[in-house]
């Protein structure tokens, strides 16, 4: 439970589902050209273009690549944000997220300064605002619902786990779809390299 309304995390969570829709109906009206290569970071824009670019460092961190992606950041961030927000502050809270989303894209961009494939997603600053959470509550408990019915029998339709291991499910999620992200784009590449016969 929090003290204070969480206003800040609650923003954060209309931003981030309003870019979401934004996108999403500009997508639906003919935008998918540019609409996430133009507001998604693409390290090799940002590194030839860095004042004209930056920009794309907070546009970037309030889009998403699907459904999943969004509502998956989003539980996560309407569970945890609004304790690390308590803790530290509303006006700390903003600049923790906001310097935990430039970090991540900052990273993202030393790790492949080649990329010219667009990221897009919240999840470097809620990968902050998890870390914030496991320093200060790493064993609280979380109550989740059991995802598996056969062991309702056993356990019940709610789980408690503690957070600590909860977040590592969240860090899981993300590795594997970061992973297979990878894939999509050795095969874009192939697939452009067998479309212009280069290669």
């Amino acid at each position: 439970p929090t003290r204070p309304t969480p206003f800040v995390n609650y923003v954060f969570l209309g931003l981030n589902i309003g870019a979401f829709i934004w996108q999403f109906l500009i997508m639906a009206a003919g935008g998918e050209a540019w609409v996430i290569p133009g507001y998604g970071l693409v390290a090799t824009r940002l590194l030839n273009d860095p004042l004209g670019e930056s920009f794309t460092i907070f546009t970037s961190m309030f889009m998403h690549g699907g459904w999943g992606h969004l509502l998956g950041n989003m539980l996560y961030l309407y569970i945890f944000g609004d304790n690390v927000e308590d803790a530290i502050g509303h006006g700390r809270y903003v600049l923790y997220y906001l310097a935990c989303g430039v970090a991540a894209g900052l990273v993202q961009v030393a790790i492949g300064p080649g990329s010219t494939i667009p990221m897009v997603g919240a999840s470097g600053a809620i990968a902050g605002v998890l870390g914030g959470y496991l320093v200060l509550y790493p064993r609280a408990p979380i109550t989740l619902v059991n995802p598996i019915p056969l062991l309702w029998l056993f356990f019940g339709l709610f789980i408690v786990l503690p957070a600590w291991l909860v977040i590592g499910f969240w860090f899981i999620w993300n590795v594997m779809s970061g992973v297979g992200s990878l894939g999509d784009a050795v095969l874009r590449k192939e697939d452009l390299r067998f479309i212009t016969g280069t290669g």
